[in-house]
């Protein structure tokens, strides 16, 4: 029994609090939580819920980090088993696929995503390098030296030259900013070299992602499912999760306030939730804080996807209104504090336990805790999760390949970019300089010749020399210069 006003999760048996459990549209923007321990189901639920949003005309971003949610930009094919709990839902399972962009930071089974240095801003990059205090207060003092003096960083290759230009510069600047150590801009610079050698490059630079791009809907109206290939991105777990803050980020900044909406906006699937959280700042675990608070007024909804809801921070697990939890075990006492937890997250049933509830879940099934027309989560349900229109499992290259051809971003990413910015911007002042040093030195060198009036001539030539260095460059302005003052003293000669 589908229901317009929302996604149909699953469908519960209970005799009392049974039915249909639909997630409203109208409250998808309070965020939610999936979770359960590996091979329980949780990729399917993703699936489902993103399949829905599309349907439903709401954009999605999700990361794929087994290859596993690629299926849903293939049509189903529906077994027995799957067509029998449709037939309990009163549900039509009429296969379809999705409409998906593919996307990969590697450029490898997607069209490539980018961000600026700029945008990604010295807060995230710290966490990506894995700054202490005093670095990253010397990366700041670094991003408002490039601000002064109108250095555009884009590229890894923009701040390494900025380093560069900071650490040669580091006794005037720490006059001005405050203490600038040599160890510092070593410690950094040995970061960028690791984020370099593990492809990370890639994903700085130009044409930068639109935040337009993710947002866009098809001819039929279907919001497009963005599908981020992430397996061998979680090889590098703070560059991906600092890519899905930075994104998060993004939208809050740039999206305007909307409220409440009927529908989502955009629904943002963060998958590996847990890597966003480990070992975190204090300062970046306020900044996740303050966007996963706020940024549900600009009609954006915000999935965490994980083992165990301990995973995700009480600050954060607070703002989590949707929840659906699949089976968990717990053998050791630690397993154990998260299944309590967890167990105590849900609005308790009195039809049963809920911490045996969730140690009892079978694949598919799950407890689930919905809001409803007021905001308020409903009686936990022990359901059955609905099964999917499109395939479950991966899509095949040659059907990757097929989905990629007929991309609405064609062509827009596909290629990188290299405008004039801080490496090309310090690279022509350090040229200037030395030319200037050179001129410098020859002025010099003709002062330092027997005392007497030069002639007219004399002073032409010198003048020809000078004019050739800066319009040449160093090296063969040396060489002309050598060879016109020659000519001076043989003319004197012959006098």
């Amino acid at each position: 029994m589908a229901d317009t006003t929302g996604v149909l999760v699953g469908y519960s048996q209970s005799p009392t609090s049974g039915g249909p459990q639909t997630l409203l549209f109208s409250r998808a923007n309070r965020h939610g939580i999936v979770a359960g321990a590996t091979g329980t189901g949780k990729t399917v639920t993703l699936q489902i819920l993103a399949q829905a949003f599309s349907d439903a005309g709401v954009p999605v971003f999700a990361a794929d980090i087994k290859g596993d949610l690629s299926g849903v930009a293939v049509a189903g094919s529906p077994n027995e088993k799957l067509l029998e709990r449709a037939r309990i839902m009163d549900l039509d399972l009429t296969p379809k696929a999705a409409p998906v962009i593919f996307w990969d930071i590697f450029g490898e089974k997607g069209h490539p995503i980018r961000a600026t240095i700029s945008e990604m801003g010295p807060l995230l990059l710290a966490r990506l390098f894995e700054l202490n205090d005093v670095q990253e207060g010397v990366l700041n003092i670094a991003f408002h030296v490039a601000d002064k003096e109108g250095l555009l960083l884009l590229d890894l290759a923009d701040l390494r030259a900025l380093l560069n230009h900071v650490a040669e510069n580091a006794k005037e600047i720490s006059a001005t900013y405050g203490q600038v150590s040599a160890t510092s801009i070593g410690a950094i610079q040995r970061q960028l070299l690791t984020l370099e050698t593990q492809g990370g490059a890639r994903f700085f630079g130009e044409p930068a992602l639109r935040l337009e791009d993710l947002m866009r809907t098809d001819l039929s109206g279907k919001g497009y499912i963005n599908i981020l290939c992430a397996d061998k991105l979680i090889g590098s777990p703070r560059l991906y999760s600092t890519f899905l803050l930075w994104l998060l980020s993004e939208l809050f900044e740039e999206l305007p306030e909307i409220g409440d909406p009927e529908k989502p906006r955009m629904v943002f699937f963060f998958d590996e939730a847990h890597l966003l959280f480990n070992e975190a700042p204090k300062s970046l675990l306020e900044k996740i804080e303050q966007v996963v608070r706020l940024i549900r007024s600009k009609g954006v909804g915000i999935y965490f996807v994980t083992q165990n809801p301990a995973d995700v921070p009480d600050s954060v697990l607070a703002q989590l209104g949707n929840r659906i939890q699949h089976a968990l075990r717990a053998y050791t006492p630690s397993e154990q504090k998260g299944l309590k937890a967890a167990a105590n997250s849900f609005r308790a049933n009195p039809e049963f336990d809920t911490i045996e509830a969730i140690q009892g879940l079978g694949v598919g099934e799950a407890l689930v805790s919905l809001l409803d027309e007021k905001g308020r989560p409903t009686v936990t349900a022990h359901a059955l999760i609905r099964p999917p229109a499109s395939r479950l499992g991966a899509a095949t290259d040659a059907e990757r390949q097929a989905v990629f051809a007929k991309s609405p971003v064609g062509g827009v990413y596909d290629d990188a970019k290299d405008r004039e910015s801080a490496f090309e911007i310090l690279s022509k002042r350090k040229q200037a300089e030395v030319v200037e040093e050179e001129e410098v030195k020859i002025t010099k060198t003709t002062v330092k010749e027997p005392a007497r009036k030069a002639s007219s001539t004399e002073k032409a030539v010198t003048s020809v020399a000078v004019s050739v260095i800066r319009t040449i460059g160093v090296t063969l302005g040396r060489e002309l210069v050598r060879g016109l003052l020659g000519s001076m003293k043989k003319t004197t000669k012959r006098r």
